[in-house]
């Protein structure tokens, strides 16, 4: 069982929380403070009783040695600018100087390490390195949903060497949305998917169809499945690797009497710098063009069984999100969903995004912070960050 943290008795002790404070930044400030808002719930929390809180996590892929492109002084000052109080930004995630600044918190107050992934031991799984963090803490709790799905040292080993230990409100959120999908659904049940390779979802695609009535496939992966079905798909992105993986889900879908919708027209472009596309059917793709957007046609049909869903998990882009005018896809998929009176759960990345453009944040019953852990957890994978909570 895992409890919540306010299950668990804080007031006035050392508090460890790990969050996902990964956050975009441009031009030295946060661009995107979704994750830093998503655990402020949590951390006033912990701030109400009184208790002495510690903040812990990472931002971006340095290569286990400080790096100040991926210093998490922006997110501390936009934390402190949202809490409307102090934190402290320690040097370092441990040693001497985040010692000296944990020993010297008092409580009510708050203090930010700094980015664990300065230490090699966070990706390297050390148990050292785990043991130093708990030294700075009473009590663990784990906030960050976004990164349970991994192994890590602050996610994996360090809740194991504190007695006391949670869940924060954001990742039980998440746990009670998610959990949903893999309980009684409200049927017709449909999950989207989009994004690139297939190899990268293909054990969440095949756990979903012991669930699901309806798949509809989108983005790069839904090339690889045109081009295994003996489609030319010209100069766009596939994943030839994933061919017996494509073919592996069709006929589980047929066995299982699970519906794949699959684009039957694409917007395609010289590449994604080319402001000059066309729409053509999936049987004439251009050898000299690229599939950058599924097409109006196409997106018809997947409203339509959008708009008859009961339940919807909707993960990954239908195109290139990034560049217009390749948005419109997953755009219109957002605002499918959003008029749609399913119980509708986006997993994280270019979906939220897209929603967030469209401004459809309140038609949508959960927006997950976590696009890897959320396909992780539905696909039935382990969750190392979860395990490791439970009494």
């Amino acid at each position: 069982m895992i409890r919540s943290v306010d299950q668990v008795q804080i007031e006035g002790r050392r508090v460890l929380v790990r969050v996902d404070f990964n956050c975009p930044l441009e031009g030295g400030k946060v661009a995107d403070d979704t994750r830093i808002r998503a655990a402020l719930p949590t951390i006033r929390h912990a701030l109400k009783a009184r208790a002495k809180v510690v903040v812990v996590s990472h931002l971006g892929r340095p290569k286990g040695e400080p790096d100040p492109r991926f210093s998490l002084e922006p997110v501390g000052l936009k934390l402190a600018e949202l809490l409307q109080a102090d934190v402290v930004l320690a040097d370092d995630c441990v040693g001497d100087g985040a010692r000296k600044v944990v020993s010297d918190l008092y409580g009510g107050r708050i203090a930010m390490l700094e980015n664990l992934r300065f230490n090699p031991g966070e990706k390297g799984r050390s148990e050292k390195f785990a043991a130093e963090l708990a030294s700075f803490g009473d009590v663990y709790v784990n906030d960050a949903f976004g990164v349970s799905h991994r192994g890590d040292a602050s996610v994996a080993l360090l809740p194991r060497l504190l007695e006391e230990r949670c869940a924060g409100f954001n990742t039980m959120k998440e746990l009670e949305a998610l959990g949903r999908l893999l309980g009684d659904v409200k049927r017709p049940y449909t999950a989207i998917l989009g994004g690139a390779k297939i190899s990268d979802k293909i054990k969440v695609v095949q756990a979903q169809l012991e669930h699901i009535d309806t798949l509809i496939v989108g983005g790069a992966m839904a090339n690889t499945f045109l081009a295994a079905r003996g489609h030319s798909m010209g100069r766009s992105l596939v994943d030839e690797d994933s061919f017996v993986h494509a073919r592996v889900v069709i006929e589980e879908s047929r066995r299982r009497s699970v519906r794949i919708l699959l684009p039957v027209d694409l917007v395609v472009s010289g590449g994604p710098e080319d402001g000059a596309c066309e729409i053509v059917s999936v049987d004439g793709v251009p050898d000299d063009k690229m599939a950058l957007d599924v097409g109006p046609v196409t997106l018809e049909a997947f409203s339509a069984e959008i708009e008859k869903a009961g339940t919807i998990f909707w993960n990954g882009p239908m195109g290139l999100f990034e560049r217009s005018p390749f948005d419109a896809g997953t755009v219109a998929v957002a605002e499918a969903v959003g008029r749609s009176v399913s119980f509708s759960v986006v997993g994280g990345g270019d979906s939220v995004a897209a929603i967030k453009q469209s401004r459809l944040e309140s038609r949508f019953d959960h927006i997950s912070t976590g696009g890897g852990a959320s396909l992780a957890l539905v696909g039935g994978q382990e969750m190392p960050g979860l395990m490791a909570l439970e009494d």
